[in-house]
């Protein structure tokens, strides 16, 4: 009899922490500096919804993505963080990406994982891996490539003399108008829809909801370019018209991100691309704020971690780079934010961390293991009290 009784006592205590392990809301954007967001206090940005997840939770304030073997970084940097292999090993996994099943039949990526835990999984917006999000994700909607179809019209701009054939708050210029509605208030709607299909679920949720805002094309609505008008936008301080060694630092005149501004710089040219940068993150960030409010009122926000991250940051007129292509500080480091479990509301972590340490801590969360196939660390050892975060930080570009 003792042992049943035994028995009944450890499935209620399962069902128990089952019941507890918390939903995971992974907001994911593209080209976003750790500079550009407002509670950063250091760019003169507005991103209200944004700063409302760093009140409820922790920023991390030195977050890295740790390098890449392709020009488009977000392409190593998605790899790495669905695998949770190093940079080293996942470029390998990706050269064999569209076989993936066939050469690396023992790899469980994050969205497998968490659905072998007994999460639904839900995927939106860019993916840019070689296998299709299909194969991770229970459910999945609009899926996106790398980028929105750049223009002729968007390269090379503005000219010296102030000209410039490019608007990015007109339609006709594709991209992310293509389809006929901006495409991050089409990834902000999917994860509405799933919220509010989840209200009345009992199994928890992993959504990866994955904007590719604030990548180029940069462009939103005239309402958010009208909040940035030029007299507004400082340059940045380590302006230069052009790097010494562009051709020899691996991203060279003739790199498609660098081709975005002419040369020589101008701070005239700058500040306009910088407009339309911070333009597009704040259009972002009211997407955001409606993810949010869905979440609040579908019921599930107080039993919901949620994590806001970038691939890699962007330069935009930093020693003159356009793109995110070296080692710099803007390149390589993003915000990360944590928010509610065991991250405590309003606090800074300067202990340097990698972004892709978002998955293991989220298996952490739902009651999962890692091993030695996972690089990265949890960020719940960084809290007071817990073990200490032991990982040393450094990045790499592969030839």
């Amino acid at each position: 009899m003792v042992r049943y009784i035994a028995l009944s006592c450890t499935i209620f205590s399962l069902l128990a922490r089952a019941e507890e392990r918390p939903n995971i809301l992974f907001l994911f954007t593209d080209d976003q500096a750790y500079e550009a967001v407002g509670y950063a206090d250091m760019l003169d940005i507005d991103t209200p919804n944004i700063d409302r997840l760093a009140a409820q939770g922790t920023s991390f304030t030195h977050a890295y993505n740790p390098g890449s073997w392709s020009g488009a970084v977000c392409v190593a940097s998605r790899t790495m963080l669905n695998t949770g292999r190093f940079v080293w090993e996942a470029a390998e996994i990706y050269k064999d990406g569209h076989k993936v099943d066939e050469a690396y039949p023992e790899l469980r990526t994050w969205g497998q994982r968490m659905s072998d835990l007994g999460y639904d999984t839900f995927m939106t917006g860019k993916w840019h891996l070689r296998w299709p999000a299909e194969r991770d994700f229970q459910t999945t909607a609009n899926v996106r490539g790398g980028m929105p179809k750049q223009t002729d019209a968007g390269y090379h701009r503005p000219l010296e003399d102030g000209s410039d054939t490019w608007d990015p708050a007109d339609p006709a210029f594709g991209g992310f108008w293509e389809g006929g509605k901006h495409w991050s208030e089409v990834t902000a709607d999917d994860a509405i829809s799933y919220l509010n299909g989840m209200k009345a679920a009992d199994d928890p949720f992993f959504m990866y909801v994955a904007f590719n805002a604030p990548h180029d094309p940069r462009q939103s609505p005239q309402k958010f370019l009208d909040r940035y008008p030029v007299e507004r936008i400082a340059v940045p301080e380590n302006f230069l018209p052009e790097y010494p060694y562009h051709e020899d630092s691996g991203a060279p005149k003739g790199l498609r991100d660098e081709k975005l501004n002419p040369f020589p710089r101008t701070k005239a040219a700058v500040k306009v691309q910088r407009r339309e940068y911070f333009a597009i993150i704040e259009h972002l960030d009211a997407q955001i704020g409606r993810v949010l409010n869905a979440l609040e009122a579908s019921g599930k926000a107080g039993n919901t971690v949620i994590f806001f991250t970038s691939d890699h940051g962007l330069a935009v007129g930093r020693h003159g780079f356009m793109g995110k292509q070296n080692m710099y500080d803007h390149s390589l480091r993003v915000p990360l934010l944590a928010v509610g479990g065991p991250f405590a509301a309003g606090a800074q972590v300067s202990t340097p961390v990698y972004l892709q340490d978002i998955m293991p801590t989220s298996l952490e969360l739902a009651g999962g293991k890692t091993g030695p196939d996972i690089a990265f660390s949890s960020l719940i050892n960084t809290q007071a009290g817990a073990q200490p975060y032991t990982q040393g930080i450094y990045g790499a570009y592969l030839d």
